[in-house]
This record gives structure tokens, sequence and C-alpha cells, in this order.
């Protein structure tokens, strides 16, 4: 198989970019056509690397003690980390009183599957899979039939959404074989949700609302088929759970130190206390206490009227992406036609009350979910949380922008291990208060030997120590000339503040519950090295890196709470005959090409799962896995690829490895594409519905192996 991959490489062309420009428009608002929002002069950490190292040319004849490089003070080899508690949902997680115990180790078997460019989800031999849900499809009882033709909001708000992207399987408690489904409606196209659709400014307010309805999330009940891997939705005019949250009319609860203060409140909601709607959302996280997390990404390109705030507003909504020059940026929704708000000039604080983690809790249906103001405000891909060896809860996250930062939460509270309701309820309370961490990495080559065309050095890895920078705690702030509510409402210019290192797109972060490590996707920087934007590092280590990488990190003793860890990069994305891409220090010649790695997830043998967004090799995202530990680390191989145009987003592993959910996203969003000139038929043979997919063994075995 993968001699056959490599044949077929040159047949599938090779894109300088990745993602079309359909794509750019609707889901970032042509973000990379845009200047680089981070404009900070953080240095370049092969700086750093050479100043240590003419420091230590220095002082080598002294008693040196292990340094750590730009830090100092830290032990250079970390003490391998202890087992994490347990930390995620029943079904992919443990949970309360669930504590998952990892299946042993054991080698990936499933064929691999060829990069291709079909118009249908690929799966290896062997498996069977099949749509659970897709656009339009009924959520909440008495929803109407889907009608392209004649769509209205108020049967959006009842129906599953558009564009999803994160996938949670959660059990309902009682109920061996049924759980809620929980997924992300990160963005909407009008090209491909409307017949005749010429522009934003041709769009009905009915139309807008349409839209606005198609935003949020959707929590569906779903039940095992059988005793095989396949899960699909309960149809009943009885389900209890089912809901749709929109952005249309949804009330959230602003939580933490920014709630209440003056950058939150608008005329709407003078309390500053309650929002409406969640918008953009991304990728995501199961909790230990069965609630969902959610990430608003993109939400800069809703807004209009941004020439008209106030001169020293300006630069903090230029620094999330928000036009500051035009009352009517390019690719505007036009969203004020229906509700003013998203007009900055009448309301110029409603951009603040976008760009958090929400959480969702699933089992109550008619609750507010809430908005946690002290886990920061960025482009929040999502969040996911491990419990740590003191009992803390620490949520790590990404802000997927070029040249942008990691972050961690610490929880003030303990997390309490039990499905009593009193527990839950103090559970539920984690997230409101507590620390806040950006990242600051160094690399432990010189910098000469980092030149930008992924080369490894002269040690044979990419690696090096990092601290953890603290920006808040609480209502106290550590960045000078910044309050607490600053830090927490405008973090980006905190972490800009501190010195943080910029990345590649930090996406999707998760924590293995098997060794306690985190990785992180960075999705890709075709800025990097390029004009005057920040040059290859060893963290970063590509210029006009188009592929991406993964981010390894290893807490200190294993101490999730604590401030220092070490950091590899266990793979650099792209064709594996390419002499800048790397798979652990695995034979090259036998793992998959992989390009713009987005969510990654694990299975209880501890491999990882990756899924791309806008592979840059000419074929069809996929979702990819591969162990990372032992001899078969880095051995990475395509499980399934989804349709032209799409991205594959999830994935979720249920906790007995049978099930493996994935989300098709924006099948056939190509430029000229319409409802009727479709550029994919994906999943019924019409037109193009986003919608999830579980893919399963016929023999009933574990996923992988």
């Amino acid at each position: 198989m993968p001699d056959q991959i490599r044949r077929l490489l040159p047949l599938l062309g090779h894109s300088g970019g990745s993602r079309d420009a359909m794509t750019c428009l609707y889901r970032c608002g042509n973000a990379c056509d845009h200047p680089v929002p981070n404009e900070s002069a953080n240095p370049y950490i092969g700086d750093v690397v050479n100043a240590e190292m003419t420091r230590r040319g220095v002082v080598r004849a002294g008693a040196v003690g292990a340094m750590v490089l730009g830090f100092g003070g830290s032990a250079l080899a970390a003490a391998a980390p202890a087992a994490a508690a347990p930390a995620a949902g029943p079904l992919g997680h443990p949970g309360p009183g669930h504590h998952h115990q990892p299946q042993k180790a054991g080698r990936l078997t499933f064929d691999t599957v060829p990069p291709n460019t079909l118009d249908q989800v690929t799966i290896p031999a062997g498996y069977r899979s099949s749509v659970v849900i897709r656009w339009g499809d009924p959520v909440v009882p008495g929803a109407p039939a889907f009608d392209v033709d004649n769509q209205t909001a108020a049967a959006q708000l009842k129906q599953f959404g558009y564009n999803n992207d994160f996938v949670g399987v959660i059990p309902i408690p009682g109920h061996r074989d049924r759980a809620l489904l929980v997924v992300n409606h990160e963005y909407t196209n009008e090209d491909l949700m409307f017949r005749g659709f010429t522009s934003h400014d041709a769009l009905t307010v009915e139309q807008v609302k349409i839209a606005m309805a198609a935003h949020g999330l959707s929590v569906v009940e779903i039940e095992r088929v059988g005793r095989t891997g396949e899960w699909k939705q309960v149809l009943s005019r009885r389900l209890r759970y089912n809901r749709r949250i929109t952005m249309l009319d949804t009330e959230f609860k602003l939580t933490g130190p920014v709630a209440g203060t003056a950058l939150v409140k608008t005329a709407a909601d003078p309390s500053g206390r309650i929002a409406i709607g969640t918008l953009n959302n991304c990728a995501g996280g199961v909790t230990p206490w069965g609630t969902v997390l959610s990430g608003e990404e993109n939400f800069n390109q809703y807004f209009v009227g941004g020439d008209a705030v106030a001169a020293d507003v300006k630069p903090k909504l230029a620094r999330y992406g928000i036009s500051t020059t035009a009352r009517y940026p390019s690719g505007s929704r036009k969203w004020e036609r229906a509700q003013e708000r998203f007009d900055l000039a009448r309301h110029p604080n409603e951009a603040n009350r976008f760009g958090w983690i929400v959480e969702i809790d699933p089992f109550d249906p008619e609750g507010r979910p809430r908005k946690h103001t002290a886990m920061g405000r960025f482009k929040h891909e999502g969040a996911n949380v491990i419990v740590a060896k003191n009992g803390k809860v620490v949520a790590y996250m990404g802000d997927d922008e070029r040249f942008d930062y990691l972050y961690k939460f610490v929880s003030d509270k303990k997390y309490i291990d039990s499905d009593a309701p009193w527990a839950r309820k103090h559970n539920l309370t984690l997230l409101e208060s507590g620390t806040l961490y950006v990242a600051k990495v160094t690399g432990d080559s010189p910098a000469t030997e980092i030149d930008g065309t992924g080369k490894l050095p002269t040690d044979g890895k990419f690696d090096g120590r990092g601290e953890w920078i603290k920006l808040v705690s609480g209502n106290t702030s550590f960045v000078p000339g910044m309050t607490a509510i600053d830090v927490l409402t405008f973090t980006r210019l905190a972490g800009d503040a501190v010195g943080a290192t910029k990345m590649d797109r930090p996406e999707d972060v998760q924590p293995s519950l098997r060794t306690g490590k985190i990785y992180a996707a960075m999705t890709n920087n075709s800025n990097r090295g390029v004009g005057a934007n920040a040059k290859a590092d060893e963290a970063n280590p590509r210029n006009a890196n188009k592929h991406g990488h993964i981010f390894e990190i290893t807490e200190d003793k294993g101490d999730h709470t604590g401030t220092r860890f070490s950091w590899q990069l266990p793979i650099v994305c792209g064709d594996p005959a390419s002499a800048d891409t790397y798979f652990g220090g695995y034979d090259k010649s036998a793992v998959s090409p992989i390009s713009c790695p987005d969510n990654v997830a694990f299975d209880s043998a501890g491999n990882l799962w990756i899924s791309t967004d806008g592979n840059a090799l000419g074929s069809n995202d996929g979702l990819f896995a591969t162990p990372i530990e032992g001899k078969e680390r880095g051995h990475l191989r395509q499980f399934l690829t989804v349709p032209p145009g799409a991205e594959t987003c999830g994935p979720f592993i249920t906790k007995d490895d049978r099930s493996v959910f994935v989300a098709v996203q924006h099948p056939g969003e190509i430029s000229g594409a319409s409802v009727d000139n479709p550029a994919s038929v994906w999943p019924d043979g019409d037109f193009a519905k986003p919608g999830v997919v579980v893919t399963w063994r016929k023999d009933g075995g574990p996923i992988g192996s």
C-alpha cells in the first residue's frame, strides 16, 4: 500500500495552497488574504538559543547545572510523567465513576486507504460506514421535513445545522446502548444552501435568519444498532434531551471575572451577563463530568462598522481580525440586516461577547449554556481537559491563527470523581475560576541548524524546553499595564506582551490519558519566513509551512499544573518521500502522506488519530492513525477519506474502540459549485450536505487494531 500511495501522488497533483477560495471566504473571511493580526515583535526562539549557547560557552569551565534554554533554573531531563487521572466522557472518556482502563497497546492492522479524489467516504476493507445525521434532518420533535426550496428559519431552528465540526458522544445513564451526539455547526455557506444565490446583499432577511439558525450546536439522541459498532439517530416524538442551540435566539450565561463588566455590556444586555448565541464553533471536548466544551473561533467575520469605533478600541479589534478601516469588510455576511447588534458602530461591545469557551450540559435541555471568561478570549479551536494529580482540572487550548499561541487553564477548585448530583453540581463550576497561562518555547539546537527547509538538526529531532507563563489568576493580572479584565478579554494582546511563542496555527490540543502527554495540531502557516514574518524555528521548522506538524508536550514530573515542560515534534507532515518530513524516526517508505492536521484524538490503546483540513498534496482530506510510543511510533497510516472539498472533523472514538465518528464538513465546497451545480453529491446523490458518519468493523472488533 505505501508504494501504491507514492505512485498515486504525481497523478493527484500538488497544490500550492490548501483550501479552496470558497472555503477561505466562508470559514474565516479570507484571513490568509489579510495582514497577519499578530504584529508583535516577540523574540525569534533561535535568537534565544544562540544567546544561551554563547552564555554556556562563557561559563562552561564552571559548575554548570542543567539549564532550560532561555528560562534557566530547571533540569533539561524531565522526569517520566506519572499516569494522569482519567478525564473525559463515558463512551470515549471514563467520566465520573467510570475510570478508563486502557487496552494493551497494539499494532494498527487496518488496510491503508490510498489518497484519492472520490466523491465518497472511503474506508478500509473489512469495515462499514453509515451516515448518522446530515444537514436538515430533524432534531427537535415536530421538525418539518427538510426542503431546500422552502426552507425557513423556524424549520432550521428544529433541524440539524450546517457544517458540523466537533463530535462528542455521551452515554445516557441507565441506557447501555443509547447516547447523546453533540455536534458543533461552525459556519454556513449560502452558495451551497440557497438556489440562485448571487450575493449576501441579495439575501432576504429570512434567509439571513436561516443562516443564523444553522450555526451553533445540535444535541441528538442516538442508539447502537444491535451489537455492532453502528449507531443511528433515534426518531421519536418523546425525546427528552434533543436540542438546537443557535446564533439566532439561544441565551448564554457569562461566567467568571469578565461577566458583568463594562466591556461586555450592551444596550440589549446592560447587565453584561447574558449573551445571545454562539458562532463559528470549531472543535471542542467532553469533560469528566459529562458536559461539552466548544470553542468560538472566527467570530470576527460577522461584524461590520469597525471603522466607526473609538480610536483606542481599533487596535484591539484589529488584533482579532476585525476590520477597522471599512464599514462593510469584504465577505461580510450582512447579519446586521437581521439583528443590528452585529454593527459595531451601534454596539461596539458585541464582539467582546464572542471568542470564548462555551460549556454545554446536554442533560439540561432547558438550561442556559455558559461562556467561561476565566479561560480567556481568542479564536478558540477548542478545549480538552485532563485531571491533574492534585485533582485540579487543566484545559489545553489553541488559538487558530497564523503566529498565535498555545494556552492552558488550571482550575482553582478540584474535580470530584462521583456520580452524585452534589458532586456534578460542584464540577459544573470548575471552569469559572482559575489561572490562565500561555506557552513560550525554546529549541535545543543552534539556530544555524534550523534553516527553514525542515532538515533535522544534528541531534536527530526537533525538540526543546518550554515554560507556561502566567497571565492572570482570578482577578489578579500578571501582565504589566493590563488589568485582569483586559487580559481575559484581549488575551492575544496579553500573550504578545509576555513574549509568547508564535506557532503555526495551533488548533486542536488533546491530552493522552495513557501517558499524560499533550498533543497539538499545527495545521500550517504559508506565511512563516515570508517577507517580514517570523522565520522558521525549531518548534516551527519550515518556512512557507503548508503541510503542518504535530507538537508534543511532556509536563515536567507529570504535573499538569506546573509551569515547565519539554516538547518535541513527533510528526512533520507532508509527502513521506520529501526530505522535509519526519515521522518519529520510522521508515518513511511505510507511512501515508498527510497534510494539514486539524483535530486529534486517542483510542484506548493510546494510538493517536489525526483528521486533516486542507490537504495540500492534491487529494481528499482524511483520518489517520499512528502509535506514539514504542517501536511503531510514527508509523502513520490513512484510515479513511472524505469527499472532495470536505474536511475531516472530529474524530470521536468510543470507549470500547468499536466505533469512530467523524464529521464530514463542507463537502463540495469548491469555487463555482452551487445547489444546482454541485461539486459533490455526497451523501444522498442530489447536492452536498454536511453530515456525521460512523465507521465500524464488520466482525465487531476494535477500530484500527
